[in-house]
Order: structure tokens, then C-alpha cells, then sequence
């Protein structure tokens, strides 16, 4: 199915497609311009641009630019395996459907292709100019064979015969053996060879076993100073006549193949989705390759052969200096050098959380009850916040029932195990687990199958429909009556992905969101078709409507002359709609700033079109990935969290929640969030009007601006328990 059509199912349906028409025109009833959106595919390879950039910047700690080099190759195989997949997917079964700004796939693939050559040149630059040099000056070294000297050798010989040759498996190929089936994303080398007796040449393929490390380390693990590793590949480079015995070993390169790996499941005409889905992530393995990365060095005869093989296009190949995959660099990572890497931050308890006494223990039901307690992770912990809500949940003997929607966690999450002890405690538990997380299914579909042995009613969400909302329902028996207590989150219950994501939280005992929460959940596991919430914006149904109406109330205040104003945080804006209404608010005179982490189809700055439109980027330590829409609402702030980026597959394909704070602190918090975010004082991107990212990290006399990261952690850390003084 084309990305963008709209196949909904269980009654809840959208009108979006009925109401574009009109929304395209301007306040004054005038079309607005066509060329009014960036390219979505370029606006994320210039995403990957900012990424990149960290790793070239020489005031990170070298182990950091290190990572910010494995983050850029791994959002760019990712970017392959899903977007230009499923552009040439759509090219070759006809489905060529212009892209958001109106062009043909075709041509948006050539640009994709320019842009994406240019960026893994200079990422493998950046490798070896200037995130190589800083390592070898801190002491980490990634040496060559050519470089080590007979000890080393000779140790690392023992080490190849013992721990890796064992693991190879060459395969041949000739008459008797076809080329081999080279695996999406694994690591391999071309090798010929030729046989001493007949003079004839063959080649074979040797496979870099990704189960083992990507460096191997050079030094024996206790010995003290600089660090040296050699890259796996290289070892076994130079150990090719063991596998080869008696051939003479002619040619030798390293060569990788993307595959596209995106997952296509007809729900409708299948029964059992979890088998469904287990079979396509095993056709998966077979997709067609749409990548080719090979060593510069690679001799023709060799290229001409696995291209002719794969059957792919010379746009197709790019050409590197060595090594490949630097997404291999998530390795150094576990180097223990705390000077080499950020420093290191422990998150606070949120302060309506603490305990009322030191080294007493937090009853979260009573301080929730308390009052509503907005969570800001990473800089405030998940494990005493959420993860500490739902482990009370399942060991308190009067509640009575856990809802809980799952789209990423781990298998050894304590979330998990927090609904196993509820479950067999006897407690009501339902566990909605979207196992269609695209690159994390095979992980979903095993802990869905945990929970289920051990009693928990675990359904899949709504046909046609990712369920993305982030939402916990607990149920207790207090004084005679049931109250709600509730959980609505940007972020996903992962522990682990806690310590790194920018997230927030609200833990409240409101009771219309827990009626909220309570008509979704029945909503999402039986067959209601609910219309009616009070304190949330709910997808697919209301939550692009509900938007639009804010929004362009915005556009009545200003033209009214009253107080007016609009704040969005998310991942990526590329929704037409939201666009044109963002748009028309501009024309009438609405401030509107933009905080995007990634993709943005916005052109801000354009005369007459977004002059009042501000779009910045931050990018750094921590992943931001809170979502949240604020609105000044002539003085009476209109300010939601949530789940959802403004992309057509969040509103019209997922299941999204959105809840609207209340707090007079929390709306604060955040109008300091977008205050500190926004400040020309503080390091960001500007998106210009022609879609160019330019970063501004220092002042016109070089003076480095606030890393907001850095002053939130500040910030939050001096934060107080209520009813202290400083």
C-alpha cells in the first residue's frame, strides 16, 4: 500500500482528504503559493547533516563524536532500508505517486542519491580528518595490520585461530556454487583467489560474523595506557590463506549491501498477526538490495561482478575509504574513559515525588493525588517516576486493574515485569502491545508472548491502525469508591531509552482523564467508537481537527487584535494541513516558533507566506523527543503533550493521544522550555527560508551560547522537595 494512502478500519475514519481543498487557501480566500514545502526526503538527509556536524565538532569529547559517527551511519541505513525502499518500491510497481512537494519519486531519488553520496563522503572524512586524529591524541587507537609489529601479530594470530577462524564459512563460487545470498547490512569480503595447479581464478565471499566485537583489541585487556583495536575485517583480511589453503590470494576488498527491510502485513486478510508478521520479518531478509558501499580500492573485476550479481545500478555504489560500517563505532562507546565522554549525570527524583522525610520511601498514589506531577526525562528519573507508578500499581493490594499501552520497551524490562506481578497477583491486566514498532518487532512479538503465559490480556490495537499513544490507566479501590490514576507520555516505557530520550510525562489523578483514558482503552481492545473526550486529542479522529481549530484561532486573535501566539515541539512537520494552517496564521500576523529534531516541510521567512514563523533544531547528548503544542489563547494558555508528530502516517495511520495540562506551574515550565529553546542566546540550527540548516553555536566574539541541555540539567538538579526552602 502507497505510504501515504489512508486504509482505516473499526469505524474510526478520517476527513482529512475531504477538507484539503479549502485548507490550501490563504486568510484572504487566495490559493496559497505551490512551491510552499520542502522535500521531506532532502529535510531528513539534512537532519543527518546536523548529526554529522556534532561529530566534526572539536569541543564534544572525542568518544562522543565517535558515537555521533555510529548515530549518522545508523540513521542512514535506517533512512535507506524504509524511505528510498519504498521509493523504489513505488517506481517499480507503478505506484509513482507525487512526493509532498510535488515531484516525480524518480527525480527525488536522483537528489536523494547526490545528497546522500555527498554526505558518507564527508562522513568517512570526518573519520579519518579529524575524529580518528583526536582519538589517537587521547590514546585510543584504531591501528592497521601494516602498523603492528611481531608481538602483536603473533598474538593476535592466537587470537584469530581460537576465537574467529572457527566462526568463518567462505563460500565459494563457481558452476557447482551460485553467488552466495549477501544479508542486509552484514560486513563482508570479496576475495579472489587463484589455483596454483590450473592457473585458474575463483572467487569466494567471506562474511564478517556480526556476533562478534566490530574492533578487536590489540593489547591484552589488562594492560594499562593507550588502547589499540583492529578492525575485524582486517585480521581476517590477513589471515585469508588459512581459509584458502593452498590458493594464492589475488585480490582482497570489503564490500556491504542495504536491503530494503520495511514490513508489509495485509491486516485485513489475516487472521493471526503475530504468525503474519514472523513470516514477513523472514521475507524481510530477502529484500532487494538498494545500496552498495565498497572499499576505494575495489579492482573493477570484483565491482563488475557483485554489482552484475545484485543487480544494481552504478547510482547505487558508493565508494568509501576504508573502514566501512563506522556504525561500528557504538563499540569504543564501552571504553572506560569518563574524560573522553560527556560528564556524567544522575537524573533527580521529580520533587513532587520525593518522599516527605529523607530516607523515607514515596507513596506516588499520594503524591499524585496531590496535585498533577509533570516528569521531565532524562534530566528527572523514570525509575522513580513511572517505573516506580507502575511497580506500586502491581504491588498494592487495592488496585484493582492496569491498562498499559507498549510500542518499544526492552525484554528485561521492569515495566514488563511490574504487569507480570499485577497479573498473577490476581489484578486486571491489559496489556495493548503494538508489535508492528518498525526494526522491533521480533522483540515485541517474544515479551507478548511473556506476558500472556503469565495471565495478562494482551491485544494488538485496531486494524489498519499503529497504536503510538503512550498511556497508563491504574484503577484503585480508595474509601469506598474507584479512582483513576494516569500516565500520558511522549516517550516509550524502555528504561533503558530513558537515560537518553527528552520526555515528559504527566502522572495525574484527575478523573476526566482517567474517563478519558478508560473510554480509549475500550476503544482499543473491544469495539466502542468513542467521540468524546474532554481533556485529550485523539487520533485519527480529532487530533489534526482539534489542531487546526486551535491553530486558527490563533489566526481570529490576531486579526482581532488580541494576544496570540503558537509553540510546537516534535520530531518532524510534514502534514500539509497543519502546514497551510500554521501558514495562514502567519499571514494574519500570529508569532509562531517551530522546535523540530528532525524533519521539516515548513518554509519559514517567506514574504507574505511565514514571516512570523521561527524553526530551530537542538540537537546533543540527548535525543529530544517530546512532542508539545502551546497556544496563547488570548491569556488563557492552551498547552498539550503527547505522542504525536505532525506527519500524515501519526494522524491519519496511528493511534495518538495528546492531554492538555492544566497546572499553572507545568504551563509555565514549558514557557520556559520554549523560552530557553528559542533564546539567541542558546546553541541551535535556523532553518532559512530555502531550506538550509545553519548552526549557531557561538556569539560574534566566539563566546560559545548555553547548551540547553546543559542548563536543563542545572536547571531541574536544584529543584526542591515542596515546602523547603533553599
Amino acid at each position: 500500500m502507497d505510504d501515504d494512502q489512508i486504509s482505516l478500519d473499526a469505524g474510526i475514519v478520517t476527513d482529512f482528504d475531504d477538507e484539503y481543498d479549502e485548507l490550501a487557501l490563504a486568510a484572504d480566500g487566495s490559493p496559497l503559493p505551490d512551491q510552499r514545502y520542502l522535500d521531506r526526503e532532502l529535510s531528513w538527509l539534512a537532519f543527518n547533516q546536523r548529526v554529522l556536524e556534532l561529530a566534526e565538532d572539536p569541543t564534544i569529547p572525542v568518544l562522543e563524536r565517535a558515537n555521533f559517527l555510529a548515530i549518522f551511519a545508523s540513521n542512514l541505513d535506517e533512512f535507506f532500508m524504509v524511505r528510498v525502499a519504498g521509493l523504489k518500491r513505488r517506481i517499480a510497481t507503478g505506484l509513482a505517486v507525487p512526493t509532498n512537494v510535488g515531484r516525480r519519486p524518480s527525480d527525488v531519488l536522483e537528489d536523494i542519491s547526490v545528497a546522500a553520496h555527498r554526505l558518507q563522503e564527508r562522513h568517512a572524512r570526518a573519520y579519518q580528518d579529524l575524529v580518528k586524529p583526536a582519538l589517537d591524541d587521547a590514546g585510543v587507537h584504531i591501528v592497521d595490520w601494516a602498523s603492528l609489529d611481531d608481538d602483536d601479530r603473533a598474538h593476535l594470530r592466537e587470537v584469530f585461530s581460537q576465537q574467529i577462524f572457527p566462526v568463518l564459512m567462505p563460500l565459494a563460487v563457481d558452476p557447482a556454487h551460485p553467488f552466495p545470498y549477501i544479508s542486509g547490512l552484514s560486513l563482508n569480503l570479496s576475495v579472489r583467489v587463484r589455483n596454483a595447479k590450473t592457473g585458474r581464478e575463483e572467487f569466494a565471499r567471506v562474511k564478517v560474523p556480526p556476533v562478534l566485537g566490530r574492533f578487536i583489541r590489540v593489547d591484552p585487556a589488562e594492560s594499562v595506557g593507550d588502547v589499540r583495536f583492529l578492525p575485524l575485517e582486517d585480521l581476517i583480511a590477513n589471515h585469508l590463506g588459512d581459509l584458502f589453503a593452498g590458493m594464492e590470494v589475488i585480490e582482497h576488498h570489503v564490500f556491504r549491501v542495504t536491503r530494503n527491510e520495511d514490513v508489509e502485513v495485509e491486516e485485513d486478510e489475516t487472521e493471526n498477526l503475530i504468525q503474519a508478521l514472523e513470516k514477513e520479518l523472514l521475507r524481510r531478509r530477502f529484500g532487494p538490495p538498494i545500496r552498495l558501499e565498497i572499499t576505494a580500492d575495489m579492482d573493477a573485476v570484483t565491482l563488475d561482478l557483485i554489482v552484475r550479481e545484485l543487480d544494481i545500478t552504478e547510482q547505487e555504489v558508493y565508494r568509501l575509504p576504508a573502514p566501512l560500517d563506522l556504525g561500528g563505532l557504538f563499540d569504543l562507546t564501552r571504553i572506560e574513559r569518563p574524560d573522553l565522554k560527556y560528564p556524567k549525570h544522575v537524573p533527580t527524583t521529580a520533587a513532587q515525588l520525593l518522599p516527605p522525610e529523607p530516607n523515607t520511601k514515596a507513596d506516588v498514589f499520594k503524591a499524585i493525588a496531590r496535585g498533577d506531577v509533570l516528569v521531565h526525562h532524562p534530566y528527572e528519573s523514570f525509575a522513580t517516576s513511572v517505573q516506580a507508578f507502575l511497580e506500586q500499581a502491581a504491588a498494592d493490594p487495592d488496585v484493582l486493574a492496569i491498562k498499559q499501552t507498549l510500542y518499544r520497551t526492552s525484554g528485561d524490562s521492569p515495566i514488563v515485569e511490574a504487569l507480570i506481578d499485577a497479573a498473577e497477583a490476581g489484578k486486571q491486566v491489559l496489556a495493548l502491545v503494538e508489535i508492528k514498532a518498525r526494526f522491533d518487532e521480533q522483540a515485541n512479538i517474544s515479551w507478548a508472548r511473556k506476558l500472556e503465559k503469565a495471565g495478562v490480556h494482551v491485544v494488538y490495537g485496531l486494524v489498519g491502525l499503529k497504536t503510538h499513544c503512550k498511556l497508563a490507566l491504574v484503577v484503585r479501590q480508595e474509601k469506598g469508591r474507584l479512582r483513576h490514576y494516569s500516565h500520558i507520555g511522549t516517550g516509550n516505557y524502555n528504561p533503558k531509552t530513558s537515560r537518553i530520550y527528552e520526555d515528559l510525562g504527566l502522572l495525574t489523578a484527575d478523573d476526566q482523564v482517567g474517563k478519558d483514558l478508560t473510554r480509549l482503552f475500550n476503544e482499543l481492545s473491544g469495539y466502542a467508537i468513542e467521540k468524546k473526550f474532554r481533556r485529550l486529542l485523539v487520533a485519527p479522529l480529532h487530533l489534526r481537527k482539534g489542531l487546526l481549530k486551535l491553530i486558527a484561532k490563533e489566526e481570529a486573535n490576531a486579526l482581532a487584535g488580541k494576544p496570540s501566539g503558537i509553540r510546537i515541539k516534535v520530531n518532524s512537520i510534514v502534514d500539509e494541513a497543519i502546514i497551510d494552517g500554521l501558514y495562514r496564521a502567519s499571514q494574519a500576523g500570529v508569532p509562531i516558533d517551530i522546535w523540530v529534531r528532525g524533519i521539516c516541510g515548513l518554509k519559514p521567512g517567506q514574504p507574505g507566506l511565514s514571516e512570523t514563523i521561527r524553526v530551530r533544531s537542538i540537537l546533543g547528548r540527548y535525543l529530544e523527543h517530546s512532542r508539545v503544542f502551546s497556544f496563547v489563547n488570548d491569556g488563557d494558555p492552551q498547552v498539550y503533550i503527547g505522542s504525536a508528530d505532525m506527519m500524515h502516517r501519526n494522524l491519519d495511520r496511528r493511534v495518538e493521544a495528546l492531554v492538555r495540562l492544566v497546572d499553572p506551574a507545568h504551563l509555565r515550565e514549558i514557557e520556559g522550555l520554549f523560552q530557553l529553546a528559542m533564546s539567541e542566546g542558546t546553541a541551535s540550527w535556523a532553518l532559512d527560508s530555502d531550506g538550509t540548516w545553519t548552526r549557531h553555536d557561538h556569539d560574534a566574539e566566539g563566546v560559545p551560547l548555553v547548551d540547553m541541555q546543559d542548563e536543563l540539567m542545572i536547571q531541574i538538579s536544584r529543584r526542591k522537595r515542596p515546602g523547603t526552602t533553599r
